[in-house]
């Protein structure tokens, strides 16, 4: 690598992070490719003989950051050095409400390429203050493929479907496929990789700062999620696997862990084991139970619930001292709150003012 023109200036520590990390992305293919043919290749291919812009990592002895300024210089060799020749000095411009001078330390500073021009990200140490507990209350999460998210609270179960994020997915993926080149992903094909990514990263962060937030306001302290212990080292079939490579729970999960952590929210992660299929309210777990996609209905106790807030309750219960003494009565099972993402505000409201 380092005998290439375009690579030989790079200090050693960039060089072995950039050969890191596309190891990692064609070892994450090759084994995807094991269960989802289509699955697509890294994008990092030669065009004639013009390279794609890697992302290219400077750690701790690769750059000198000068917060006073907005400068940051990185190095073009082993160590920083002297002449001008060895490094480069750039300058940078934050949001407003970001300010690097306040961070404990930076620890990495990547340069990456956007499509249209270079962006740098700082890896910083923050140390975040934890609020006093936002309350007494427990909820649960079922976290799902079709909706992302179905919240128990105490008082109410709210729904949070996926249905813009998989518009998204299906409008993008289509882009990126019907302008595939023929020796590698085209600029139209990558753009719309990345404007997939940006949405779907923005619908995360949504999502989970309006579960935290209506935690919050209903005075939740716990909050328990749904986690699908080993659920990727199965095969599911062709299109079972399509899906689950792309269920981001393990993201969603990190989101409300921080997030919550700041707002005085405690995120547990909780086996979902047998929680689809066993009774929130009497504990029966006949299979037969779940009698179809978003319906369960139980045989003993002959509760009729919304399946997804039935195992949003059951995780809720893995918390609370008492699972079976509680009344929850089949209309507030069977009929949850919808909030949908609205995309003209890029928040979540109920279905009655997204409609409207």
């Amino acid at each position: 690598m380092k005998n290439q023109p375009c690579w030989k200036d790079l200090n050693a520590q960039s060089s072995q992070k950039v050969i890191e990390e596309l190891s990692d992305a064609f070892q994450s293919w090759f084994d995807l490719r094991h269960k989802f043919d289509e699955a697509n290749p890294p994008g990092y291919r030669k065009h004639g003989n013009t390279r794609p812009r890697s992302t290219v990592t400077f750690k701790e002895d690769g750059f000198k950051h000068d917060p006073e300024n907005d400068r940051v210089r990185l190095s073009k060799g082993s160590n920083l050095k002297k002449h001008f020749s060895d490094f480069l000095l750039c300058e940078y411009q934050t949001r407003p409400d970001v300010d690097l001078s306040e961070v404990n330390s930076v620890q990495n500073v990547r340069a990456v390429w956007n499509g249209d021009e270079w962006e740098l990200h700082f890896v910083c140490d923050v140390e975040l203050e934890s609020a006093d507990t936002a309350g007494d209350g427990i909820a649960g999460i079922d976290l799902g493929i079709t909706n992302i998210a179905t919240v128990a609270f105490p008082d109410e179960y709210v729904l949070y479907p996926g249905n813009s994020l998989k518009e998204d997915k299906h409008y993008f993926t289509r882009a990126e496929y019907d302008t595939e080149g023929e020796s590698g992903p085209s600029e139209q094909s990558m753009w719309a990789r990345r404007k997939l990514s940006k949405r779907e990263t923005h619908y995360y962060h949504t999502l989970t700062d309006a579960i935290i937030a209506e935690c919050v306001e209903r005075g939740v302290g716990t909050l328990a999620v749904s986690w699908p212990e080993d659920v990727r080292a199965s095969d599911w079939g062709k299109t079972g696997n399509k899906k689950l490579h792309s269920w981001a729970f393990d993201r969603i999960y990190q989101y409300l862990e921080y997030k919550g952590e700041m707002r005085g929210v405690e995120v547990l992660k909780e086996n979902e084991w047998n929680t689809s299929k066993t009774c929130s309210r009497c504990g029966d777990d006949t299979k037969s139970n779940r009698v179809e996609r978003g319906l369960y209905v139980c045989s003993s106790c002959e509760l009729v619930a919304n399946a997804d807030c039935n195992g949003a309750e059951n995780m809720r219960q893995k918390i609370t001292p008492s699972p079976h003494g509680e009344d929850r009565s089949n209309g507030c099972v069977a009929q949850p709150s919808t909030y949908l993402f609205d995309r003209e505000s890029g928040t979540f409201h109920t279905r009655e003012q997204v409609v409207s």
